[in-house]
């Protein structure tokens, strides 16, 4: 197989050739290999690579085919951690030169099991250091560069984990979220981000940011993609506090139930407002596709929204801070200026300030409970704007100038303080050929549902089949 021939193929269409003995996973672990040689200089994607683990996997996987033995659901596809990921013996940093020579002595849980269901491990990819960012500019590491075009950022804080999937890199990879940080990277970089109800996937063995706002979960080519690797990964890990004991289900054969009389969500006031021009006509061509597959559209309201980012803050800060202290203390000079301030503000802020703040968030959630109550599901743009610049600094709109980071999250975090499953995917692209996202939430662990609200649009719009000229 060509490195170039990997532009068409999903995971789960590789998944069915290399059961039916029509392609060999060596053959493609070689040329997803080759592909990340070829690309990684230039645009950053992965901070470790491991061709030899990786090769292993592939040859064992062949095998396993050849002599007619049951496999696991991702037996022999290429898979991409973020490096912030535990692989034993292999170094997770975290994107930060404070881990630098960090080599975990266990792996994740989520690493054991991709690695139980056959994945070949293909390396780990770059980030916003210590997941705290939405850029992926990296000083340690490199930028990350959008597969679209590579003077813009592909997002953060998993930027190497939706670019690499773009690009041919892995079939399927894993980023973590806190604020946004699969979905905006998949929004800018045009692929399915997908994150679960908080405590669907364990997280143990990833490097914390922020205990009760941090989740793992899939980036892929497309939602059918998505829900066979959460099928992998979901479950409750008795070894983490943070799982929930909650029945998983096989996702990937719940997604043609399609949206025929289903009630989607349209939250206005909270998330449509201050769009770019591009972002909003596609949003409004989703919304009417979603009508014409006879869907009820319902209008929702969500009152305290508006506090989101005061009650995000209030809480992430105080405890990325806990997390942080010793390494703030003893080598502050490794860690990036914008980073270390965001940390740095947890120490200054009050313990009053953390307790309203978890007060308010209760209060938001039961908000989206009765949001929830009128719709199945919630529909809104994943960001309200495509891609930046690297070198951009804040987004101009006609009554306001707003910081990019500010503009990134407004859409995302809000679904990291109430821990509802949410996924972004393509529904669009701007003039000048940048992805546009649109995102749809549900009710905690309904998984299934928003990814069979998200695989009827896919379908219907094609917009996973778009990849860049690389």
């Amino acid at each position: 197989m060509q490195p170039g021939e990997l532009g068409g193929l999903t995971l789960a269409s590789a998944v069915r050739l290399i059961r039916s003995k029509q392609l060999s996973p060596v053959e493609l672990t070689l040329a997803t290999l080759e592909r990340i040689q070829s690309l990684n200089e230039k645009m950053a994607t992965f901070i470790t690579v491991t061709p030899d683990l990786a090769m292993e996997q592939a040859h064992r996987a062949e095998q396993a085919v050849a002599d007619g033995r049951e496999t696991g659901p991702l037996n022999g596809v290429p898979i991409a951690l973020k490096d912030l990921i535990d692989t034993k013996g292999i170094r997770t940093t975290a994107g930060s030169s404070v881990f630098d020579d960090r080599v975990p002595d266990e792996d994740a849980t989520v690493t054991t099991r991709l690695q139980e269901a056959g994945a070949v491990i293909v390396g780990k990819t770059n980030l916003h250091e210590l997941a705290f960012g939405v850029t992926s500019v990296n000083p340690h590491y490199g930028t990350v560069r959008n597969p679209w075009d590579p003077d813009r950022i592909a997002g953060g804080s998993s930027g190497g984990s939706a670019a690499a999937i773009v690009m041919g890199m892995a079939l399927g990879s894993l980023g973590s979220d806190t604020g946004g940080s699969i979905r905006i990277p998949a929004g800018l970089c045009g692929v399915v981000g997908f994150k679960p109800t908080y405590g669907r996937v364990p997280v143990r063995g990833v490097v914390p940011l922020s205990w009760s706002l941090d989740h793992v979960g899939p980036i892929t080519r497309t939602v059918e993609d998505a829900a066979i690797m959460l099928e992998v990964i979901a479950g409750r890990d008795p070894l983490d506090p943070y799982s929930s004991d909650v029945p998983t289900a096989r996702y990937s054969k719940q997604l043609e139930e399609g949206v025929d009389g289903l009630r989607i969500g349209l939250p206005r006031r909270a998330f449509f407002r201050r769009l770019n021009t591009e972002v909003a006509a596609a949003l409004d061509a989703a919304i009417e596709a979603f009508r014409e597959m006879g869907a009820e559209l319902v209008e929702v309201d969500i009152p305290s929204s508006e506090q989101q980012r005061a009650i995000f803050n209030n809480i992430v800060c105080p405890e990325a801070f806990s997390l942080h202290e010793e390494n703030l203390t003893r080598t502050p000079e490794l860690i990036a200026e914008d980073v270390r301030l965001r940390i740095e503000a947890g120490r200054l802020m009050l313990s009053i300030d953390y307790v309203r703040a978890q007060r308010a968030r209760t209060m938001v959630k039961r908000e989206l409970e009765a949001a929830l109550g009128r719709a199945d599901v919630l529909v809104t743009p994943t960001l309200p704007i495509a891609a930046p610049r690297i070198d951009q600094t804040h987004v101009e709109w006609d009554d306001a100038t707003e910081p990019v980071g500010h503009a990134l999250t407004r859409n995302t975090r809000l679904f990291n303080v109430t821990g509802l499953p949410t996924v972004s995917l393509p529904c669009g692209f701007t003039g000048n050929d940048l992805p546009i996202g649109l995102q749809i939430t549900g009710r905690p662990f309904e998984e299934a549902t928003v990814l069979g609200v998200a695989h009827s649009y896919e379908r219907a719009a094609a917009w996973s089949t778009r990849r860049p000229n690389l």
